[in-house]
Order: structure tokens, then sequence, then C-alpha cells
């Protein structure tokens, strides 16, 4: 124990932290009394006639607190740390402010002492699971094994065979009831020949509710619904959420049959409601808006002012919007049937203006007008302008410190039309360190302007204006780039395009006008000792215009829906020169060849397509980690006069959001490494062609200062490289060719640190090259017999890390 006066450094606390927490997480059952055991291992060992993705799933749910009454004790680092860890606070009474720091709440798990009794009700359990599964001839039986006061126990599962269903039958009294259930009848989610499953039913009397509301019953209940299922005799079961219990074993004389089969009747019953006899439909009456409502406001409030319209009636203090935006956001219309679908629309719009802090739509009874509904709509405002600033500091192998700052403003609904108005300054700056000395390696700043409508703004008229979150959007920027003694790059850039939402998870934003202006000044001893030696560069530096069109596709579904995976894609296609062509072509009639855009300005126009798709797959592995992969591809094909791609539309690979193993584009092309003494100082290439391909294995770690930060690992898998499209005969190995593809592959693995602060996050990530593309002495290009991590300089040379905010992807 350290004396009083001593003060440890926190160095040494963390290493006595890293040994202590190695060699104690194994003495975790010395607190318990000797005839406990502690909980360390529940398995689940499904046998039965299934696909091997479907005994996954039943593993997975049979293994859910609500049926495995009692969870054993998890390992993190091969170490059960989280109960050492309780065990230091409650059992040492450690204490001090390095220990109280780590013994957080959350960072701590109590000791599961294993109870025989909880494991029985677990096989009860799970036994009238798998029967509300369809799995009649389920089995449940248990091993548990005790030694050295640590226990462990494996449920072994035998499904049996699994029910079908055979034949669906309707009994609806209500003939309109009926007609609606007919009409859908193929979107049902139950069908012939399909395994029977609980869930499917309530799934599908959630579809049919739904399905009633939008038809305009505002008040069919779900409960209306019921499922008849019948195997012997149509007497047997009624209402199915659970008609299995205590009847399995009327089956057993059909354990024979191949496949066994039941019959489901759905029912929907008239109301119990003495006061009306069958559902009625409703409609909707008057629509009243209260643009400026807040907690304390009141529908009531006599000082309100109203202003009726000829969709709805507006009652207000403030006027925080146009009459005529607000009434086209409003997507009720009087007399119109009820929907529930419409209601969840008209929410949606509204909050898609971005002007809304909070949105409540709500329907109330009109006494006068049987089968009515007037509808309030309460929008409480958001504030008008927010103004905001971003700093980020990051280290790479490639310069010493880069730093960067960022100031946005925004205006959420100028001109009280929702029209948002967004402004953006930026600068950044990168240092190195040159024998001892720091000196400045590249400096950029710029700005951006971009203003978006709710709305589309076209020569003509758009049906189906009620798509989600819809913008005309236009954006004007200038940036300016100079690397020190090698060139100064401007880009000015002008769009004008629409986004809008096809659908919850697709996206489309389309720009049928892009232009931008690239300017390049080089230092005189960089074009000529680097530039004049290689066409491709020279091309590539040429002052230009790039003039076309962009579109992309995006889906996403990562929501509350999609907890265990989900999916990221994103498709664009680029296009520059076509309309620029065509405006050189009229320039060149009108002057009689005199003149066109191109000789008028001194630019070349770059022509060319350029096509990406970036793929994403998030995998949760329970609450604490996850598996990450990306796969991205992308090319450039230049056309016409053109017989490069502008510098800035080229592709690059390695850094902290590629191939972490190696420096910003230092990789590739292809096989091809420079090692000339420029890219010593100056790593510059970049290729027409780039595919990649990343997998990352993310988990917590600890969560600090009482759970406000979480400390995160990582180890991953990078691979990809770039490549030419055609031969350039200044870089040996750069082009592109399929047979060559395994070869030209470089692959980088890495760990990694995450700092999640929850609204933004710190990312360190050290990457070594596993196999390189380029000739190091053998065939394949696999590095790791080069590998010398215990000499200082070798690790400065290959182990590349980085900090940067935000994940890699």
């Amino acid at each position: 124990m350290q004396p009083p006066h001593s003060s440890p450094s926190i160095l040494n606390y963390f290493v006595i932290t890293v040994i202590l927490l190695t060699l104690g997480a194994c003495s975790n059952t010395r607190y318990l009394q000797k005839n406990q055991a502690l909980y360390v291992s529940s398995n689940v060992d499904v046998k039965g006639e299934l696909l091997v993705a479907d005994k996954q799933d039943l593993r997975s749910s049979l293994s859910s607190k609500s049926l495995m009454q009692q969870q054993a004790n998890k390992k993190l680092l091969a170490t059960r740390i989280k109960v050492w860890l309780y065990n230091q606070k409650y059992n040492e009474k450690k204490s001090n402010w390095f220990w109280n720091i780590v013994l957080a709440k959350r960072n701590l798990e109590e000791p599961v002492v294993y109870d025989s009794t909880k494991t029985i009700e677990s096989v009860r359990r799970m036994t009238s699971y798998l029967n509300n599964q369809g799995f009649f001839y389920a089995t449940v039986a248990y091993d548990e094994k005790i030694k050295n006061q640590k226990a462990a126990v494996t449920y072994k599962v035998n499904t049996g065979k699994n029910f079908v269903i055979d034949k669906i039958s309707y009994d609806v009294p209500d003939s309109a009831l009926m007609a609606i259930v007919k009409s859908s009848q193929d979107l049902s989610l139950i069908k012939k020949g399909m395994a029977y499953k609980q869930e499917e039913l309530g799934r599908e009397r959630e579809r049919l509710t739904r399905l009633m509301k939008d038809a305009g019953y505002y008040k069919f209940n779900r409960d209306a619904i019921e499922f008849e299922v019948d195997t012997l005799n149509k007497a047997l079961f009624r209402n199915s959420l659970n008609p299995f219990e205590g009847f399995v074993n009327i089956f057993n004389e059909r354990k024979g049959l191949e496949k066994p089969t039941m019959d489901v009747t759905v029912k929907i019953k008239n109301p119990e409601d003495s006061s009306f006899s069958a559902y009625e439909q409703y409609r909707i009456n008057k629509i009243y808006v209260y643009p400026d409502y807040s907690l304390n406001s009141s529908p009531t409030d006599s000082t309100l002012h109203e202003d009726i319209r000829k969709y709805i009636t507006i009652r207000f203090h403030q006027d925080i919007l146009k009459p005529g935006v607000l009434s086209r956001s409003i997507l009720l219309r009087e007399g119109e049937l009820y929907s529930q679908n419409q209601y969840n629309n008209a929410i949606t719009k509204l909050y898609d203006l971005g002007v809304w802090q909070f949105v409540t739509l709500q329907y109330k009874e009109n006494n006068e007008k049987p089968n009515t509904l007037d509808a309030y709509v309460f929008l409480t405002p958001k504030r008008r302008q927010v103004l905001g600033a971003n700093f980020e500091v990051s280290n790479s192998s490639d310069y010493f410190v880069g730093t960067g700052v960022s100031l946005n403003y925004r205006h959420l609904n100028l001109n009280r039309a929702a029209n948002q108005l967004g402004v953006s300054l930026n600068t950044g700056l990168e240092l190195i360190r040159n024998q001892g000395r720091f000196e400045l390696q590249s400096k950029e700043f710029g700005g951006e302007v971009n203003l978006a409508l709710p709305r589309f703004i076209t020569p003509f008229r758009i049906r189906g204006t009620n798509r989600s979150n819809v913008k005309t959007r236009l954006t004007a920027g200038i940036n300016y780039l100079s690397r020190i003694e090698k060139f100064d790059i401007s880009n000015i850039n002008a769009s004008f395009g629409y986004e809008w939402n096809e659908t919850v998870y697709k996206r489309w934003i389309v720009r049928p006008f892009s232009l931008n202006y690239v300017g390049v000044n080089l230092n005189d001893v960089f074009r000529d000792t680097v530039v004049n030696k290689n066409p491709y560069l020279k091309r590539s530096f040429e002052p230009a215009f790039i003039g076309g069109e962009q579109v992309s596709f995006i889906f996403s579904n990562n929501d509350i829906f999609h907890r265990r995976h989900h999916s990221y894609l994103r498709l664009s296609i680029e296009e520059s020169g076509l309309w620029l062509n065509g405006v050189n072509s009229i320039m060149n009639g009108i002057s009689g060849k005199h003149t066109n855009l191109e000789t008028l300005t001194g630019l070349t126009i770059s022509n060319f397509v350029k096509l990406e798709a970036d793929y994403r797959h998030t995998w949760q592995l329970g609450l604490h980690s996850a598996v990450a992969t990306r796969a991205y591809a992308g090319i450039g094909i230049p056309y016409a006069q053109s017989s490069v791609l502008p510098y800035i539309r080229q592709f690059t690979a390695g850094g902290p959001n590629s191939i972490r193993g190696w420096r910003l584009r230092t990789l590739g092309p292809g096989s091809y490494r420079d090692t000339s003494s420029t890219a010593q100082i100056f790593p510059d290439q970049t290729g027409d062609m780039k595919l990649e391909g990343n997998v990352e294995y993310r988990f917590d770690l600890i969560r600090m200062f009482s759970g406000t930060v979480n400390l995160k690992g990582a180890t991953f898998l990078d691979f990809g490289n770039i490549w030419m499209v055609k031969k350039d005969t200044l870089r040996a190995g750069s082009e592109f060719q399929l047979k060559n593809l395994y070869k030209d592959l470089a692959i980088g693995t890495g760990l990694g640190l995450r700092l999640d602060f929850a609204f933004f996050l710190i990312r360190l990530d050290w990457g070594i090259p596993l196999k390189v593309p380029y000739d190091i002495g053998n065939r394949n290009g696999w590095y790791m017999g080069k590998w010398d991590l215990k000499d200082p300089q070798w690790r400065r040379d290959n182990i590349i890390w980085n900090v940067a905010i935000g994940y890699p992807f």
C-alpha cells in the first residue's frame, strides 16, 4: 500500500489496473459462500428440422431474459472484469479519486449466484414459447455442471416438427369490413403452407387494424380481431394468444405425420358497445392549427387571433409562418375519410419543414355532425436562428498535426416560409515536423451558402407533392487549398437540385445543374520537377470547367425496427461536360466559329462520367458489441476531348477513413510504389478507379465520469486499392487488370480506441500492413514476415496512427 504522501502517476495507475484486472478477474468466487456457485455460462443447444439461420434466431430468442430467467455473468476481454470491479468496490472497499472513476456504476456487474429453481422455470417458459411458435412436440431439458464453485447450464432443445397452415377462412359478419379484408387478401401475412408462428398472427392483427382505420373506421378496436386455430375440431381452441398450454398431449396421435397441418379462421366481431350495431366510417370536419402552441397554452384562449382559410383555421398569437405555406403543409382536407396513414403523413410533413420542435395532431368527435372529426394541430416552434462552431484536431503519419475550425449559421424560417438558409465558413492547417522544426505543409479555407426551399421549384407541376422531406436546394461556395511550395487550387462551385424521401428508408438527391470552376497555380519548381515529367499529372492540374448533373440514391434502415442489423446503400452518378459542350457549340455557331466558351475563358471543359457505390451493413452482437462492414466501388471514365479526370474528382487510398495501414495518398495506383524523395514529403497518388472493403469489430470497454463518456475498442481489417483505367507509362503496374486483382490488393489491420461523448466521438486508430501490392521480395506480398515490432524506427515507419472525429464508416 502506498504511503499517504505518495501520489503515483496516472500511467502507473493504468499499468497497475491492467495487471490487477488480468490476475484478479479469475478470483471472483472467493467472496461466495461454500454452498454457492458463480453462474458463468449458459448455452442453448437446438436440434430439429430447421435451417441454420432459423436455429440461430431460435437460439437467440430462447436466450432472452424473458425466457431464460437467470443470465450468466459474461466475459469481457477473456475475463469477468465487471464482476471483479464489483468486488473491488463492495468487498475490497476500494476508494480514492482513481478508483471512483473506474468503479462507476455502469462498469460493475453483480455476481450471479446460480439458482436451480430459475433454471426449471426457464425450461417451462421455453417449452411454452416453442408451443406458441407451432412446435407442439418440442422438448426442453437441461444439463447442469458445477465445479470449483462455478456453474454452467446447457439447455437441450428438440423442436420436433412444426405445424404448417393448411386452410385460411374468414368469419366477418359486417359485409363492408369483409369487402375490405378480401380486397387486401393477397397482402395477408398468414398464407397456406407457411409454418405457424404466434407472432405472425399478431402482425396480421395489426395489419388488419391499420387497414380498417385507413378506411375511415376511427373507432375500430384491434381486440375485435380473433383467430380460431383448428387441428382436430373447430371447438378446440379460441382466441389463440396462447391456446396450447395443457393440450399438447392431444397432438401425440399425429406425430407420425410428415407435415402436421392446421386450419386458421380469421374472425372480426361486431362492436360490443350496445350504442351502435356496426362500425361506422368517420370523415374530417374542421381543421384547426395552432402554429405557436406551448405547454402552457390553451386551445380556448380568448386572446388568440383567428385566420380562416380555405382548408384550415389558424389560431395564433405570433405570425410564425405564412398562411399559404402553412395551408400547403397540412395534408388533411375537410370531407376526407379518416385515415391512420394520412394522420402519420400529416405529422411527418410538418416535421419535415424544420420549423417545429413538437407536432401534435388530435381528433375530437363533432357533436353537431354525426360521424365527423375535428382535427387540432398543435405546433411548438423551434428557435429561428442557430449559430454553431466545430473545432477538430487530428494527427497522422503524413503530417504532425492538423487543425480545422468551422463556423455555421442557420436560419430555419427565412421570410416566414420555412426556407432554410445555411452559411458555413471553414479553415484548416497541416503542420509537419522537418529536421526538428515545425513547418506549414498546407492550408485550406472556404465557405458555402445554401438555401433549401420546402417544395419543388419547377416550371411544371409535379404530382405527389406529399412526398416526405421535399426540398429544392441552391448552393454556392468557394474553396482554396494551398500545398506550400507545390500548388494552389481554387474551386468555385454552384448547384441547383432537389431532394426528397421516396419512402421512410429511400432518399433521392437530384442535381440537374452543377458547375465548378477549378483554377490551378503551380509552383515553378514543382511544375518542372514533378508535373511536367508526368503527362497524367500535367493534364490533371489543368484549369477546367466541371459542369453537369448528379443523381444519388440512398437507402438506410437504421431505426428501432432494425436493431439487430441494419444497412446503408448510396449509389451515385455524376456526368460532366454534356450541357457545357452544348453551350460551347451554341457560342461557336453564333460567333461564326471565332470564339466559344473555352477560348473565351481560357479553360477546358472536363468530360467524364463518375460512378460510385457505397454499401455498409452493421450487425449488433448483443448490447455491447457489433460488427460493421463496408464495401465501396468507384470509377471515373473521361470521354470526348478529356483523357483524365480533373484532380478534385480523382480517387485516393489510405488514411483515417480508408485503408488505415497506409498514409493518406501513399497507396497505389495498382502495384506502383513511388519511392522518390518528393513522395516522402508530398505523397499524392491518385487514380481513376477504386475498390475497397472494411470489416470492423466494435466493443464497449468501460464507462467513465458517471456514464457520460464511453470508452470503446475496435479491431479492423481493411483491403483495397486504386487503379488507372488506362495504362500509365510512367507508373508501371498502375492499370487495372482483373488477373492481377489479388496481387494488387493492399490489406491492413489494426486496433482502435474511441471516446464516445454521445454528441461526438474521438477516434484513435493504429494501422499496420498485412499485405502490400508492390514488390517486397516475395510474390504474394504478405508483409508479416517483415514485422519488427521491437525496433522503434520500424514502428515509426510502419505503424500508422490517426486521431480523427467520428467513425471511419
